[in-house]
């Protein structure tokens, strides 16, 4: 045989197999109810029952992170933690908290402090606010103020030790662990022989590979100010992370103005600009914290950092009933042609 011949007839096989493995893959997709929201995951994987199992497992660890950082679970880990705030002693954690803790710190200083997840006093005010549509007059979210601030914590990780300087002190991961633990999620799926996957925990998405015979996954940008309505274009993305933050189902309103859940640090009051934030990063850790600190940082601060992130990021915002749009340069290449 010539060796043109050749090549085409080994190419050949080889393109003939590739479409034989794809053709035993099977889509799968699971859901549950996790932190108040569904969670689901889809992958593809030529055997059911290794599927199911895999699954089954997914959601057993969602559960063990839920376990460390809610701040909806008296006895959750970060919990625990809090009620030992101002006892002046340093307490061991797990090497699941540690972990997260040094990534909020990391991203704290990354964002110039407008991502902090020491406002846990006063995510608590403002949600109680929202449930009773009661507005905290201004005397009691300085007092709530007072008890936030990152240099209030001491982490040290060669002895796996947080010491919480100062009583009331009440760490909400709310921020951060949500896309902490879909990447998890997507870890383990890549650990178990999982090669194209989409893990989606309430608009926090994480993808590795596509589906076969499609260039990547199809991901929908919600409107602000919109429970329903998305952009008309849409993302296509593999291998990345996409968050989308925005005051959609959180909010309350006071003297004409709608209050955001997402805080700002330096003022104890949820911000009020009508604002969607979408980022893609490389993993769903950064791309969560990342859309609440674009939430507050002015658009130009927001690219720089961005930069440093390897991350690109869309923000919408209705300004006098207009759609405005703030977008990284790179953020064009992700829209699905």
């Amino acid at each position: 045989m010539k060796p043109f011949l050749h090549f085409i007839t080994v190419n050949a096989i080889l393109l003939l197999l590739n479409l034989q493995v794809q053709a035993q893959l099977q889509r799968f997709s699971f859901s549950q109810t996790k932190m108040a929201a569904p969670f689901s995951i889809t992958f593809y994987d030529d055997d059911s029952v290794h599927a199911v199992v895999t699954a089954q497992k997914c959601f057993a660890l969602v559960d063990k992170y839920v376990f460390v950082y809610s701040d909806y679970i008296d006895s959750s880990e970060i919990n625990l933690l809090c009620k030992k705030a101002g006892a002046g002693g340093k307490t061991v954690v797990s090497a699941e908290l540690l972990d997260i803790l040094l990534h909020a710190k990391a991203a704290y200083i990354k964002s110039n402090k407008s991502f902090d997840i020491t406002l846990g006093p006063l995510t608590r005010l403002w949600r109680k606010a929202r449930k009773e549509n009661l507005f905290p007059d201004d005397k009691t979210v300085k007092e709530k103020l007072a008890l936030t601030g990152f240099n209030k914590i001491i982490i040290d990780s060669l002895q796996q030790t947080v010491q919480l300087l100062q009583s009331g002190i009440q760490i909400d991961m709310g921020g951060i662990a949500q896309g902490y633990i879909v990447q998890k999620v997507i870890n383990f799926l890549k650990d178990n022989g999982i090669t194209n996957a989409l893990v989606n925990a309430s608009g926090d998405i994480s993808a590795i590979g596509k589906p076969p015979g499609t260039p990547g996954w199809t991901v929908a940008i919600a409107m602000p100010q919109s429970e329903n309505a998305v952009l008309n274009k849409k993302l296509l993305i593999t291998n990345k992370a996409v968050t989308t933050s925005g005051d959609t189902y959180q909010f309350i309103e006071h003297n004409g103005k709608k209050y955001s859940h997402v805080i700002n640090p330096a003022t104890g009051y949820g911000i009020t600009s009508r604002r969607s934030v979408t980022v893609i990063a490389d993993d769903a850790t950064t791309a969560d914290w990342f859309t609440k600190a674009c939430s507050l940082l002015p658009a130009e601060t927001a690219k720089k950092l961005a930069l440093q992130l390897h991350a690109d990021f869309l923000i919408t915002e209705i300004k006098n009933g207009k759609l405005i749009f703030y977008s990284t340069k790179g953020f064009a290449k992700y829209w699905k042609k």
